[in-house]
């Protein structure tokens, strides 16, 4: 009975193989004859694109087209592969173990077979090499194991990476050369060759603006001393201090007018510049830094005029109080 049942599978097995094979071929070449003709009328659209000068829209249109021509290129190594494997399934059902030579084919089979969606036939085959083969041996075709012998190219062609630079231009190249497009590759060359900065980690330059903010906003709210090494005089101070004076004193009023003469003149040192470092940081390096410096150098004027200020009031309220203790 065993012997019957081996026979009877090894049969069902090349029907069904031979069956999944053949219109996995015919499949693949309607696809590649659309493909065809859609990728002529894509490159006829970039090269008008390029004639009408919108370079932009070009650039991201010709990922597409590369995409496009990568899998038409992958679907035409299918097909050989299909081929292949079709002449050779009377070997495959003799056999229990893949033979060498069709080890890349099968394995190639396998691991395409899921990212092909196109080709529901190349789903099939992977089932019945499944079957016949085991479960470890589709995996590590799947998985990219080594010694899996996948082929190369097609690894290369069905991969989901963004192409580079170069490749883009050189098929913006291509493209403008067939429909005779006369156009200037200099700032598509200088636009690939820019290497953009990654933002969802943090740009270190923003985050040194911030920091050099940060220091500014600082030095702007530390409170004046005087040189001397008394306590700062403040306004509130000043207020408090002329409450509780019995009768109004000529140094109170002194003291008042001092500091509301400093206020003003303290605000018009210090400009917006703490907020427009704020507002500028995604603007560009230089001038961020120029405008940090200069705000760093007004926050230090503020607080040169807060001291001297500071020392007048000093000086003001010390000759009062000795006229009214000679008085």
């Amino acid at each position: 009975m065993s012997l019957l049942n081996q026979l009877f599978n090894r049969g069902v097995f090349g029907a069904k193989c031979k069956t999944c094979l053949s219109l996995a071929i015919s499949r693949i070449k309607l696809l590649q004859n659309k493909r065809d003709l859609q990728l002529k009328h894509m490159r006829k659209e970039i090269a008008q694109f390029l004639q009408a000068g919108q370079e932009p829209i070009a650039r991201i249109r010709v990922e597409h087209i590369i995409r496009e021509q990568n899998i038409w290129a992958a679907y035409e190594i299918l097909e050989l592969f299909c081929e292949f494997v079709l002449a050779r399934v009377p070997i495959l059902e003799s056999q229990k173990e893949c033979p060498s030579e069709l080890r890349e084919a099968v394995a190639s089979i396998i691991f395409a077979a899921p990212r092909c969606s196109d080709v529901p036939d190349l789903l099939q085959i992977k089932n019945l090499f499944s079957t016949k083969y085991g479960k470890e041996f589709v995996t590590a075709a799947s998985e990219l194991r080594p010694d899996s012998s996948v082929n190369r190219a097609i690894i290369e062609k069905l991969s989901v990476s963004a192409p580079s630079g170069e490749i883009r231009l050189k098929v913006l190249k291509e493209i403008a050369q067939e429909h005779n497009v006369e156009w200037d590759s200099s700032s598509t060359e200088a636009e690939f060759s820019r290497k953009h900065e990654d933002l969802l980690a943090g740009s270190k330059q923003a985050c040194a603006e911030a920091a050099v903010s940060q220091a500014i906003i600082g030095q702007a709210s530390i409170k004046p001393m005087p040189s001397n090494g008394a306590k700062p005089i403040l306004l509130a101070n000043a207020k408090r201090a002329s409450q509780h004076q019995q009768a109004p004193s000529p140094v109170s009023k002194a003291a008042l007018l001092t500091s509301s003469e400093i206020e003003p003149s303290a605000k018009n040192c210090i400009p917006g510049s703490v907020s427009d470092i704020k507002t500028e940081t995604t603007s560009r390096p230089s001038d961020v830094l120029e405008r940090a410096r200069a705000a760093i150098a007004s926050a230090d004027c503020a607080i040169a005029a807060a001291r001297a200020a500071a020392e007048l009031v000093n000086v003001k309220f010390g000759s009062m109080k000795l006229e009214g203790t000679s008085s």
